[in-house]
């Protein structure tokens, strides 16, 4: 039985082309096309769809407005259609912070080639959307208030500061997709301001990654920014990959720098995670951590494997956390990782292995 999806959107042009796209998909039907929150909130109680994709700007209630009503009355997975602006960035990063299990930028319909990739994309996030563990959030960012930085000796537990030389010499590198957003805030707001210096990758368009870095900026004790070509790494900062760009390390005399590329995408992405867990299995080697968080696919396994190999200690969020259990389970699957965890106690584990109180192996 087809997956049943209903598009939310106040524009014919984008109703049609949204409606022929996924329809060539022999497991996607879909079941309905609403102008506007009012009328799909009839279309969902007569066709019971499976997944949504929503608008953000229309008439008679924004789409946010509607995405907290529907997350708070009736749940479902939602993927946000997103103009690539910078209004349509932030109001994407709060749709993911609401409940959105993902999203996808507008499309520029100016070649075959451009049509044909968007079909696969579109089509392949309504599956993983389906395919999503739910998440209902008790209580939105927006509606929290951000951290001061300030010294904090207990966050992540366990008291006591981290051994000069865990700053100096080591490096916490991250990796997410699909729901990485929400989860790589969580790990990060679960760090103090004294860390070793920090990388991201996270599957996202160039306009998102500056506001996602800025987002998170606000809110986490380590200072979070998009990484530019060349920059040394610094303790008690997060590097975040642009969207244009492949993020890697270069290990320098006192530390490392880091290195951004517009090569040919790797595992089709660009930022990807291999790119980087593979930079730092060869630059830093058992001076690593590194960590694998909810995403549809398989990139980052290979890298955190080679990460392993080379002495790093590696993480993976577990199944019942993760919002697709793409990523951590390829890269459990060959045996990546050295310890699993739900989301909530990455951040601690972390800080643990930095302490040096937790032993090398796999926790069951």
């Amino acid at each position: 039985m087809p997956i049943k999806v209903l598009i939310v959107d106040d524009s014919a042009l984008m109703r049609s082309m949204l409606t022929e796209v996924i329809n060539s998909a022999p497991d996607l039907e879909v079941v309905g096309a609403a102008p506007d929150p009012i009328v799909a909130r009839e279309m969902i109680k007569t066709y019971s769809p499976d997944v949504l994709t929503l608008d953000i700007e229309m008439p008679k209630m924004d789409g946010l407005d509607f995405l907290a009503r529907l997350m708070r009355l009736r749940p479902m997975p939602v993927v946000m259609i997103s103009s690539l602006t910078k209004r349509g960035s932030e109001a994407t990063l709060q749709a993911l912070e609401l409940g959105a299990v993902d999203f996808l930028p507008k499309p520029k319909m100016d070649s075959a080639g451009s049509v044909e990739l968007y079909r696969v994309e579109i089509c392949e996030k309504v599956r993983a959307a389906y395919s999503a563990r739910p998440r209902v959030p008790l209580k939105t960012q927006s509606q929290s208030k951000p951290l001061r930085r300030e010294p904090c000796e207990a966050v992540g537990g366990g008291g006591g500061t981290l051994p000069e030389k865990a700053l100096q010499d080591r490096l916490l590198v991250i990796g997410a997709s699909t729901g990485g957003t929400e989860a790589i805030k969580e790990v990060l707001c679960s760090l103090p301001e004294q860390m070793p210096g920090i990388l991201i990758v996270q599957h996202m368009p160039e306009m998102f990654t500056a506001s996602f870095a800025k987002r998170l900026d606000s809110l986490c004790h380590v200072r979070v920014k998009e990484a530019e070509h060349g920059e040394k790494v610094l303790p008690g900062t997060a590097y975040l990959a642009p969207g244009h760009s492949h993020l890697s390390v270069r290990r320098v005399a006192g530390g490392y720098v880091c290195e951004l590329a517009q090569s040919e995408p790797v595992n089709r992405h660009r930022p990807a995670v291999d790119v980087l867990f593979n930079s730092v299995a060869r630059q830093a080697g058992g001076n690593a951590l590194g960590v694998i968080l909810t995403g549809m696919g398989k990139d980052g396994a290979q890298g955190l494997l080679a990460m392993k190999e080379a002495g790093a200690w590696t993480i993976g969020q577990d199944q019942e956390s993760c919002v697709v259990y793409g990523m951590p389970r390829e890269a459990a699957a060959i045996g990546a990782l050295d310890d699993v965890a739900p989301l909530k106690d990455i951040g601690q584990r972390v800080l643990s292995r930095l302490r040096g109180s937790e032993r090398r192996g796999l926790k069951t």
